[in-house]
């Protein structure tokens, strides 16, 4: 699929060069809205809205194009997705239902994740024509609105073998798991699942659907993003439901204010075009 997004290179032997990227380039800050969809949308633009009160950054939007939800305005929606195109954030793919419809797994460990732990995991366990069949779909749903889409983020950030297999096949600049972010293009050497290379940077996220979630997650994010304080990416995930509990709000906005005195906040694409420049994945 073509890119949109890209940097021209300079003409003129005469003139200085530039510094090192690597010199220069502060750690970075993605924050990130999941399950984007007609029928999330007003708690995810409201969410947007409360980021930007701390700062007007750049967000990556997770889009996904037949959430399982049904309801809400689709053209809304997507008018709201263009201006924030327009504002130089970004939109990428997050599965194509947000739901799991796979055969049940046969081991503990899978029916834990898939079962008890989310029943979203959409490309957890497909195989890989499927996983290829609605990645395509998607693909398809965003070339139809002219909308740029360089990333792919898999539903409760589970994928299976197949869905690994499938990846291979398509133009995607990097993918990220719960604890990595996977470059997929222009990487050196092979330590990604899809062939890239991978910057371990797992998500602060909020468990807002369960008491001892809320309770606990803020304090884990905390810890974690102190623990990633010398990586080269933090990331932050926010999801529909913590906008209906005002403390995980605020702290959302407290730690976005904290990690930008130090950071420079990127979408994700810009974070993947950071490293094919830099190199820097530790």
């Amino acid at each position: 699929m073509s890119r949109t997004e890209g940097s021209g290179a300079q003409n003129g032997a005469d003139r200085p060069a530039a510094p090192s990227s690597r010199a220069v380039a502060q750690p970075a800050l993605c924050v990130s809205i999941h399950d984007v969809a007609p029928a999330t949308w007003d708690e995810c633009a409201r969410l947007a809205q409360a980021v930007r009160e701390v700062a007007d950054i750049p967000l990556t939007w997770l889009v996904v194009p037949e959430y399982h939800r049904r309801g809400g305005d689709q053209a809304r929606m997507e008018s709201g997705l263009e201006r924030a195109l327009a504002r130089g954030d970004e939109l990428a793919l997050h599965g194509f239902t947000h739901l799991d419809t796979a055969a049940p797994g046969a081991g503990l460990g899978e029916r834990f994740l898939r079962g008890t732990y989310t029943h979203e995991g959409e490309f957890a366990a497909l195989p890989a024509e499927e996983a290829a069949r609605r990645i395509q779909r998607g693909l398809n749903w965003f070339a139809e609105r002219h909308w740029p889409v360089h990333g792919f983020v898999p539903p409760a950030w589970l994928m299976g073998e197949g869905a690994w297999q499938a990846l291979r096949a398509f133009d995607f600049d990097y993918t990220t798991t719960f604890r990595h972010f996977h470059l997929l293009q222009g990487g050196a050497g092979g330590e990604g699942r899809a062939g890239g290379r991978a910057v371990l940077s797992p998500s602060l996220v909020y468990a807002a659907r369960n008491r001892s979630g809320r309770l606990a997650s803020p304090l884990l994010a905390d810890l974690l993003a102190l623990a990633l304080a010398r990586r080269p990416l933090i990331r932050l995930s926010l999801h529909p439901p913590d906008l209906r509990h005002p403390r995980l709000l605020r702290h959302a906005q407290a730690t976005v204010a904290r990690l930008l005195a130090a950071r420079t906040a990127l979408t994700k694409a810009a974070f993947a075009r950071r490293l094919v420049d830099t190199g820097d994945y530790q």
